[in-house]
Order: structure tokens, then C-alpha cells, then sequence
């Protein structure tokens, strides 16, 4: 979650043909509807077609979208080609500044009892933020601080043990008690630290870190790749590890901000690039207005162009719409997207539920949050 000023223009006009995976059609399209040679446009649901290779070329629909009809319903998402769907757990980094914080003040746990109200919908994935600046004491290559690793881990295997993945979130913007971490070797004993602790856990996820941004490009690769090495060195092989990028993750910059990233290795072959997109004006995920009833494929399509060019995974670690139809469709366009496309796209997470988060515009947590009374049954139809 973060907030940044727009970085790329909105698609719009007819213009030249469209390129291979692009866009080229549906509600509410003004782009191009053609593609380019080998590649036909195919339509996906009513909101979204995209120029694949070698298929019949359809008539796409231009026609404008109004919010006036019933809200969508879910689209491709039944036929549940995602391998992931779930929600970032968001509580355990709060109070940003005040370390170590108070237990209950600052700061808390997930609620586990909620958690299992949405395995048992058919969420499959947690993602779990917590602070470095609790977790290890004084520095980034400190000592763990056991009480803080202990509510950790009970979160943790709460989620494991009823058959979901867990993925560990140290959500730092790729800073530490403000100042951006640059030292990779601290990092990485960071990182061998903690996976040692989980190692044994094929279920957990190791996420590098949150939202990396400002930061030099190649320290960004950098950290991701001690990150990478010091998990493996730990004994922790059999688990992915979702790696981020600068600009704050975003799909919607990724293809023109973190192609260095293709370079990083893992002798295990188990990196799934993680995005975050949110779909209001600026991309921050602070207004429940989304732009437009596609904006949702329109911010992601060119991170699906990277995956498919340079043979990687993703998974969209955060998205969130407001509680309107046109977000609703906005969401269900990526969704369907992230289907269609499930041969680089690994599943999605919504942001976020959590105990605190009260009236929050985008909370899932059940039963009340206002992300989860108006978007549950249509999320839940895509999950595995």
C-alpha cells in the first residue's frame, strides 16, 4: 500500500495496431482494435479482448459503459486457472515509527478465526505483513526477537496447517527504521535468519520485501538476489519466493522500470515476480474511484507483455477496487485478465483485511469489512 503520482499516460484512441497480448477490445475500449501480423483479437469476457497468436480475428465491442445496471457477477473466474487467491493480513506492522511498540497498542495479530472463515470460502493464500524493526533487534542483520517471532508463527502455521500458503511480508519499502537498506550482506543474513525458522514449512512464502521505492535500480536488484541467496543458504528450498520490484511493485510502471529484474536466479527456479495494482487515480489505492470500468487490464496488460517475453511468473500481491459498480467491473476485467493469462499469472491478494482496520474503504475483513460485503461472492468464484 502506498501512495505515488501518476507515472504513465492512459491508453486512448485509436492508434496503431496493437501488439502481441496487448488489449484490442471491450466495454468501454477506446484503443486500437487490430493487432499486429500473427496475432488476431479474441474476446475474453464482454470487457476485455487481447491479440493472441494465430487465433480468428472477432468484432470487438467499443460501446460505453454506464453505471446505472446491476453489478457484474464474476466472469472467467469459475473456471479457476488461478493456482492462488487471497488477502494480504495487514495489522502486525502497524505503528510505523514506534519500535518495538506495544502488544495491543501499536500493533497486533492477525485473527486467526477469520483467517479460517475464508480458507473455507476457497482463499488459498495469507500474506503476512510484519515490521523488521520488531522482528530483529537494533539492525537489519540483528538477532530475532523471539515474543515477536512467536505471535508470528502462530499465525503462520494457523494458515499452513488448514492447508493454505502463508507468505512472509516484511513490509519496510526496503527500509529500516526509515533509512534505505544498503547493505546486502545484512540482508541477506536477514533473510537466512528468519527462512531457517520455516524451512521445513513448504507452504510458507518468502516475500523479499514491500514495496521497494526511490532507490537505486541495481540495489534494488541487489537486495532482491541476497535476499534470494540467503533463504537458500538457510536450507529452504522447496518454497517460492515472491520478489518485488522499485516504484512501489507496480504493474502498471513494471515494464519500464524493473526489466533488470529478469536478471536475478534462484538454483531452485521458484521466483514469482510480485505486483501491486490499485486502480484509482493515481495508483495508490487511497480513493475508493476507480478510473474507468477497464482500468483494471489497461494498468496490467504491459507487466503481462514482460512475463510472457522474459518466461516468469507473477502474482499480484495487492489490488483493491471501491465498493461501486464501476469497480466492480474494473476488478472483474483484471481478474478475467489474470485467468486468461494464467501461464505467467499465479493468483492475485486483496488489500487487505486485519482486525484495525475498521470502516477502511477496501477492508476484507469478515464479516462486516466493506471490501468483503460487496466484493466476497464475486472474488471467491475465482478461487483454485
Amino acid at each position: 500500500m502506498k501512495s505515488f503520482a501518476i507515472a504513465a499516460a492512459l491508453i486512448g484512441g485509436a492508434l496503431a495496431d496493437q501488439g502481441a497480448w496487448a488489449q484490442c477490445g471491450g466495454i468501454g475500449w477506446t484503443g486500437g482494435t487490430k493487432c499486429v501480423s500473427g496475432y488476431s483479437c479474441v474476446k475474453s469476457n464482454d470487457y476485455y479482448s487481447q491479440c493472441l497468436p494465430g487465433a480468428n480475428t472477432l468484432t470487438t465491442s467499443t460501446k460505453a459503459v454506464t453505471t446505472s445496471g446491476p453489478a457484474p457477477t464474476g466472469g472467467a473466474g469459475a473456471a479457476g486457472k488461478l493456482r492462488w487467491l487471497g488477502v494480504s493480513e495487514s495489522v502486525a506492522e502497524f505503528g510505523s515509527g514506534t519500535y518495538p511498540g506495544t502488544y495491543g497498542k501499536d500493533f497486533y495479530f492477525p485473527d486467526s478465526s477469520t483467517i479460517q472463515t475464508l480458507i473455507q470460502q476457497g482463499y488459498n493464500i495469507f500474506r503476512v505483513a510484519f515490521a523488521m524493526e520488531r522482528i530483529v533487534q537494533g539492525s537489519v542483520g540483528g538477532a530475532l526477537n523471539t515474543a515477536y517471532l512467536t505471535n508470528l508463527t502462530t499465525t503462520i502455521n494457523a494458515i499452513t496447517n488448514a492447508g493454505a500458503y502463508a507468505v512472509l511480508d516484511p513490509h519496510n519499502f526496503g527500509r529500516f527504521n526509515g533509512a534505505i537498506i544498503t547493505s546486502t550482506s545484512d540482508f541477506q543474513s536477514f533473510w537466512n535468519k528468519l527462512a531457517t525458522q520455516f524451512k521445513s514449512n513448504s507452504k510458507v512464502i518468502f516475500d523479499t520485501n514491500n514495496e521497494y521505492h526511490d532507490m537505486d535500480q541495481t540495489l534494488v536488484l541487489n537486495l532482491n538476489q541476497a535476499a534470494i541467496n540467503g533463504i537458500r543458504a538457510a536450507g529452504a528450498t522447496s518454497q517460492y519466493i515472491f520478489v518485488e520490484g522499485n516504484s512501489y511493485t507496480g504493474a502498471w510502471t513494471w515494464n519500464t522500470t524493473n526489466t533488470n529484474l529478469a536478471a536475478l536466479t534462484d538454483p531452485q527456479n521458484k521466483i514469482v515476480y510480485e505486483m501491486h495494482q490499485y486502480l484509482d487515480s493515481d495508483g495508490s489505492g487511497t480513493s475508493a474511484t476507480c478510473v474507468s470500468a477497464n482500468i483494471g487490464v489497461q494498468r496490467i496488460v504491459g507487466a503481462t507483455q514482460w512475463l510472457k517475453a522474459n518466461g516468469k511468473q507473477g502474482v499480484l500481491g495487492e489490488f483493491a477496487g471501491g465498493a461501486n459498480s464501476v469497480c466492480q467491473t474494473a476488478v472483474t476485467g483484471l481478474l478475467d485478465h489474470l485467468v486468461q493469462n494464467s501461464d505467467v499469472w499465479t493468483g492475485a491478494l486483496w488489500w487487505a483485511a486485519g482486525p484495525w482496520w475498521g470502516n477502511y474503504i477496501y477492508s476484507f475483513e469478515p464479516p462486516s469489512g466493506t471490501g468483503y460485503s460487496y466484493y466476497n461472492s464475486l472474488l471467491k468464484t475465482y478461487a483454485p
